[in-house]
């Protein structure tokens, strides 16, 4: 599938496909050999994302931050 082939689908097509890319990664990282420490990491992180303690940043955003030589 091409970049013109993905900006014809519709929203909704969009929308869908997303979803199993998604389900497809979770279900991949729940396989994954991460350690029981990470995966804990990794939890803890989500919740605060959750809670409101934490918020995720765009990749952009977080370029835009980095110290450069």
């Amino acid at each position: 599938m091409t970049t013109e082939d993905v900006r014809a689908l519709s929203i909704e097509r969009k929308i869908q496909i997303m979803e199993a890319i998604w389900e497809d990664l979770r279900e991949r990282f729940d396989r994954s050999g991460i350690s029981p420490q990470q995966k804990q990491l990794l939890d803890r992180r989500r919740a605060r994302v959750r809670e409101g303690a934490a918020r995720l940043l765009d990749w952009d955003t977080v370029k835009g931050t980095l110290a450069r030589p």
